[in-house]
C-alpha cells in the first residue's frame, strides 16, 4: 500500500502509487477508509459491486462514491478491496466490518471526489494517482 496526504488548500489530496491498476484502486479506497475511520478495521462481511465508465478516471470517481455511498448507507467501514479492471468495467470484493463508534469515531467526514486535480498515470514503475477528498 503506496499512498500519502499531500498539501492542499481546504480539503484532503492523496497521492496514490502501485504496481497495476486494481491496486491503485484498492490503495485509494484504503486511504478513504482510513481518513474517514482510522486504520482500526477487520474484515467480517463481504459485499460486490460492479463500475463501468468510459475511461479509468470515471471508474475510479465512480468506484470511490459508491465505497462512500455504502459505507454511509450500510454502516460498514472496509478494510480490503479485491479489484479486477477489465477494460472499462471494475468489478470488486470489499471486506469490511459494521461501523463501531468506539473504534472508527473521530476521522475526518468525506463529502465526496473532485474532478478537479485528478489524474491517473501510468510509467514503467506502474501507476499513480491524485485525487482530492471533498470534506
Amino acid at each position: 500500500m503506496s499512498y500519502e496526504e499531500i498539501p492542499h488548500t481546504a480539503d484532503i489530496k492523496i497521492r496514490a502509487r502501485a504496481r497495476s491498476l486494481p491496486d491503485l484502486f484498492s490503495d485509494l479506497c484504503a486511504a478513504l477508509m482510513e481518513v474517514m475511520y482510522g486504520n482500526t478495521r477487520s474484515c467480517t462481511l463481504t459485499k460486490e459491486i460492479t463500475i463501468a465508465g468510459n475511461d479509468p478516471e470515471t471508474v475510479l470517481l465512480d468506484f470511490l462514491s459508491e465505497v462512500l455511498f455504502i459505507s454511509e448507507v450500510e454502516g460498514i467501514v472496509f478494510c480490503d478491496a479485491a479489484i479486477q479492471i477489465d477494460s472499462q468495467k471494475l468489478h470488486a470484493v470489499l471486506r469490511g466490518e459494521l461501523f463501531d463508534p468506539a473504534r472508527h469515531a473521530g476521522g475526518t467526514e468525506v463529502k465526496g471526489f473532485s474532478y478537479s486535480g485528478l489524474s491517473i498515470s501510468h510509467d514503467a514503475n506502474g501507476y499513480m494517482a491524485e485525487i482530492v477528498f471533498d470534506v
